[in-house]
């Protein structure tokens, strides 16, 4: 009895840990642990209930984790249950039974259901807890991929992922400077928000992975796919296999598994879906616990773990936060050599039991990308908190979060060069200086080496190429490269350059109607030297508040000497925007890859808006070209443009139509 009791408490445990994961998952907060952490507990849990007899009320093996999205509340005409998950492909073989079906990326962000009628959006409703979503319609227009008028007139229902692109996650937080852990961490959180235009920003795609209803006898899920993509929908990479067999599976699981590792997938994956063919035959499956057992299987990869022994934490500070990050003797995982990995928090260490030097760890490439340490089988020494910031050898404090008691290292200097990670990513990113080859995690390395106190101190990382091709995952040849950007970056736009330090309230846009008012001395000039804060209030959708928050930036001492600064190290170009020409007069265009013939492909960008044309980020209904010299390419924006039609040019097809 003693033993049920013990094994029925271990349950209650692990529950609670799991439901307050899923918690932070489907809410937009920081998660909590990884899917191989997650997997491990269900499991054990899966196998508790199986060996007491007992079946806790909120256990997840029989609930539905829910996002709790405020709003009204709608219950689903077809209940979006969850699907059936393994790590095994003979349980793929085994569920399919011989007959064709389809594979397709399970997508990571959050599902929601579309519906449509008499050829018009009616509503947009998140999964919930299966049976009952958020009704979040007012934000429909905010989100890329659902359109409010299709040529189908009928009752059509369609479930479908909202996620953000790696290239759109990682320029919102370089321009926000807000932190988020992921891409489905922010689109999570963007979906609690009330302003449509706010999320907007965000780039959410909504890319839909089944037809769930059409009043069309469509009994073929390819052939629905193929419906939803008449109707101008862009759907989820699927392909079909005939006979799945073991064979077959393995070698598709295969190849679709190398567009992650070999980071090709532009979106958030955490797995792939198979799904029959035959609908009619789907539908006659059965619901087991909130899992309908024909409407598709996911299969989830499983992580391969190894293990090795630490040699030491090294702690890395980045903006607010001194994070611990393991240093390991090293090991191959999905055909790489990984010697570190990040350990999160001093709460994370703790629940780990991490020692120092010699501690024996179990580590593993969670969703085959990120190194995590799972496990320590033997701690050795002492886990020790360092009392000085690495950066600026200020005193640390630990602080622990009010919501979760989560611990972190905190660096108690304001001026930190490490808690201006945030900016320095802004000012190296593409909207910015357009730096290649440095990314916020390699400005959190240089930092902590000490080499960037400011934004001028980028461009001097060429003093540092010894000493950067020494640096654990870096060469000769990563150094050439950061040297040869740099070079690259030093011409430098002006709107570019003021939307790159980083102004409060200072977007591309706002930078954009400054300089069409000023020239660039002059407008820096101005906001030096004017007592007046809102001297620039009456230039056209700038105001008092932009305005003054300008001013103000400009009226710092420390901000004018890092400007005076970094003028010594570039060269600014003037792009008041005077249009000289109307070859590309009221034409819009995408632009993607790499260019040649012009510097960069701002100076691409600049050409076409001085012959009155217009250039966006994403391809739609509303492009008119798409120019990307590899015009082959399977990527996300070439893929968009051949669905919709658009035509792709090279650089050579674009001079000989649009150029000089």
């Amino acid at each position: 009895m003693d033993q049920q009791n013990e094994k029925i408490e271990r349950m209650r445990q692990l529950v609670q840990k799991l439901n307050d994961a899923a918690e932070t998952y489907y809410n937009g907060q920081n998660e909590i642990m990884t899917d191989f952490e997650w997997d491990a507990m269900f499991d054990e849990v899966k196998r508790l209930e199986k060996e007491t007899g007992t079946v806790l009320s909120d256990s997840p093996t029989v609930n539905v984790s829910a996002d709790e999205t405020a709003g009204e509340k709608e219950a689903h005409e077809f209940p979006a249950l969850s699907l059936a998950k393994t790590k095994k492909i003979d349980d793929l073989v085994k569920w399919a039974e011989g007959r064709e079906i389809w594979l397709s990326w399970k997508l990571d962000g959050l599902t929601l259901v579309v519906t449509y009628d008499h050829g018009r959006r009616q509503k947009v409703v998140t999964r919930g807890d299966g049976h009952i979503g958020t009704n979040i319609t007012h934000l429909a227009d905010a989100l890329q991929g659902i359109p409010e008028k299709i040529p189908e007139k009928g009752h059509l229902v369609i479930r479908g992922e909202a996620v953000i692109a790696y290239e759109d996650f990682n320029d919102f937080v370089a321009e926000s400077g807000e932190d988020y852990a992921n891409p489905r961490n922010l689109a999570s959180g963007s979906l609690t928000l009330k302003d449509a235009e706010e999320v907007k920003k965000r780039k959410i795609h909504w890319i839909p992975f089944t037809c769930v209803h059409t009043d069309h006898e469509i009994l073929s899920w390819g052939e629905r796919m193929a419906f939803l993509e008449k109707q101008g929908f862009q759907t989820v990479d699927h392909e079909r296999i005939k006979e799945p067999s073991y064979e077959n599976l393995q070698a598709c699981i295969a190849r679709w598994t190398e567009k992650v590792t070999a980071g090709i997938n532009p979106y958030p994956v955490d797995g792939l879906v198979i799904d029959y063919d035959d609908a009619a035959y789907a539908e006659t499956g059965s619901v087991t616990g909130h899992h309908a057992t024909r409407a598709g299987y996911a299969y989830k990869w499983a992580d391969e773990a190894a293990e090795s022994t630490l040699d030491h934490i090294e702690w890395s500070c980045a903006a607010s936060t001194i994070t611990p990050v393991a240093v390991f003797e090293p090991v191959e995982l999905e055909g790489t050599t990984v010697k570190r990995a990040s350990l999160c928090n001093i709460s994370e260490c703790r629940r780990l039991g991490m020692g120092g030097k010699g501690t024996v760890l179990d580590v593993i490439k969670a969703n085959k990308i990120i190194p995590k340490i799972i496990h320590v089988r033997k701690s050795e020494g002492t886990f020790q908190i360092p009392a000085v910031c690495p950066v600026c050898g200020a005193p640390t404090k630990i602080h622990q979060s009010p919501a979760s008691d989560t611990e972190t290292l905190k660096c108690t200097n304001p001026d930190c060069a490490a808690k201006k990670l945030k900016k320095f990513t802004r000012f190296v990113s593409k909207p910015g200086m357009d730096i290649d080859g440095i990314s916020e995690q390699t400005l959190s390395r240089f930092i902590n080496e000490g080499w960037i106190r400011t934004n001028a101190d980028i461009f001097r990382l060429g003093d540092h190429a010894e000493e950067i091709a020494q640096l654990d995952g870096f060469k000769e040849k990563s150094a050439e490269n950061i040297k040869a950007s740099l070079e690259k970056s030093r011409k430098a736009e002006d709107r570019r350059l003021i939307f790159a330090l980083s102004i409060p309230l200072i977007g591309p846009d706002v930078a954009k109607k400054l300089l069409s008012a000023y020239s660039f001395a002059e407008l820096i000039h101005t906001a030096e030297t004017s007592e007046d804060p809102e001297v620039f209030s009456s230039i056209d959708g700038i105001g008092p508040e932009k305005s003054a928050a300008f001013v103000h930036w400009f009226h710092e001492e420390e901000n004018q000497k890092d400007l005076q600064d970094l003028l010594q190290e570039i060269t600014v170009e003037e792009s008041n925007a005077v249009q000289t020409g109307a070859k590309c007069q009221d034409l819009t265009f995408v632009v993607t890859g790499d260019v040649h013939h012009y510097p960069n492909r701002n100076a691409l960008k600049a050409y076409i808006e001085s012959q009155g044309g217009k250039v966006t980020g994403s391809v739609s209904k509303s492009t008119d070209y798409l120019i990307n010299n590899d015009v082959t390419s399977t990527s996300s924006k070439n893929t968009a443009a051949k669905r919709l039609q658009i035509p792709i040019l090279s650089e050579e097809d674009f001079l000989a139509k649009f150029g000089a």
